[in-house]
């Protein structure tokens, strides 16, 4: 039998294909925002199609949903970065955003890990309501995971241009106003993906201690 390289998988190309446009976009993120959003842009559409890969052709592999999140959360965190730059008297808020989102989501997915979850959206529908809605309703999670990025984009993008003015406000500056109170409520989901990875990872160690007694005994 031929083992299969689960690295040229249909899905995992796509996903190095988002990691290329990402690269790119991260280098004209200071000085080009057109080629640099269209790139970031591409990447993240092509986040759904990998997806839809793995369903179709049976491609699921843990090599690739941790690509996936990878690539996810080091372009949020490339973006942020170049917020950063260009809002400096804001930076402390943008490092807190990039603080809890890698280290609430790394918890997560690592202690999923540990448990022998198959996702790190996998979840206990008796566990916390939030995160049962967050996971389970693909509107709602589709929502707060545009709203998040359509906030930093709009920040991005008012640093070159107010865009189009409709009712007297820049498009851009719009969609920031709109779109804030979906980034904060998104900041608050990760700490509760981080408060249940601990309590999840204390029940592991809890187990292993327990394990580690009895054989002693």
């Amino acid at each position: 039998m031929t083992s299969e390289n689960i690295f040229f998988f249909i899905p995992n190309i796509i996903g190095y294909g988002r990691i290329v446009l990402a690269i790119v976009s991260f280098y004209y993120m200071p000085t080009n925002y057109v080629v640099s959003c269209w790139c970031y842009i591409i990447s993240g559409l092509l986040d759904a199609f990998d997806g839809h890969a793995a369903r179709y052709f049976n491609q699921s592999t843990k090599f690739g949903a941790m690509l996936d999140q990878l690539t996810d959360r080091c372009g949020t965190m490339c973006l942020l970065v170049t917020l950063s730059y260009f809002y400096p008297p804001y930076m402390f808020l943008f490092q807190l955003s990039m603080t809890i989102d890698i280290a609430c989501h790394w918890i997560y997915l690592h202690t999923s890990l540990l448990q022998g979850k198959t996702s790190h959206k996998f979840i206990d529908l008796s566990d916390n309501p939030i995160m049962r809605i967050y996971y389970t309703s693909r509107p709602v999670l589709f929502f707060m995971c545009a709203g998040n990025e359509a906030f930093y984009a709009a920040l991005y993008l008012l640093h070159f241009t107010e865009g189009p003015v409709v009712a007297g406000i820049g498009l851009f500056r719009a969609v920031c106003y709109v779109s804030a109170p979906v980034a904060i409520v998104k900041s608050l989901i990760s700490l509760l993906h981080g408060y249940v990875a601990c309590r999840n990872l204390g029940i592991v160690d809890a187990k292993e201690r327990e394990a580690l007694r009895f054989k002693n005994q």
